[in-house]
C-alpha cells in the first residue's frame, strides 16, 4: 500500500476506534435511521437544526469500520452548513464512493474514495449519509441501502 492509503487506513481505524458525535443528541429537531441488511450495519442520525442551519449532530449504531468511521467523519463535516450545503456534500460524497467522482475538495472525507473499488463496501461508506438526508427531510421511514 502507498502512504497516502496508509495515512487513509490509519484515518478511518482512528474515527472507528474513537468515533466523534457519538451518542444521541437529546434536543434533537431532526432524526431518522438506518439500516444496512447486507452487513448489519444500524444507524440512528440525531441533529438540531437553527433555522436552515445544522448546529449539532450525533450518530449512534453499530456497523463496520467504514461504515463507523464514514458517520464520525461525516458528523464533523456537515455541522455548521446548511442544509443546501449537506445535500451538496451528500452528493459528492456519493459520487466520488460510487466511482462517478473524484471527491476533490471533499477534505478528510476524500479517505474514502478507494471504497469505489469495493461495490459492497459502498453501502456501508453511504449508509450515514442517506441517513442524514431522510432526517433533513423530515422522513420518518427507515433508510435501507437495499
Amino acid at each position: 500500500m502507498n502512504d497516502l492509503g496508509d495515512l487513509y487506513q490509519e484515518m478511518i481505524l482512528e474515527h472507528y476506534k474513537s468515533p466523534r458525535n457519538f451518542g444521541v443528541l437529546e434536543d434533537a429537531t431532526r432524526a431518522a435511521h438506518g439500516d444496512n441488511p447486507l452487513c448489519g450495519d444500524q444507524i440512528a442520525v440525531t441533529l438540531r437544526m437553527k433555522g436552515d442551519v445544522v448546529e449539532d449532530v450525533r450518530f449512534k449504531g453499530s456497523g463496520c469500520a467504514i461504515s463507523t468511521a464514514s458517520a464520525s467523519l461525516m458528523t464533523e463535516a456537515v455541522k455548521g452548513k446548511t442544509k443546501a450545503q449537506v445535500e451538496g456534500l451528500f452528493e459528492r460524497f456519493h459520487d466520488m464512493v460510487t466511482g462517478a467522482g473524484s471527491g476533490e475538495g471533499l477534505e478528510k472525507l476524500e479517505v474514502f474514495s478507494g471504497v469505489s473499488e469495493f461495490p459492497v463496501r459502498v453501502k456501508c461508506a453511504s449508509l450515514a449519509w442517506h441517513t442524514i438526508k431522510a432526517a433533513l427531510e423530515g422522513s420518518k421511514d427507515t433508510v435501507s441501502t437495499e
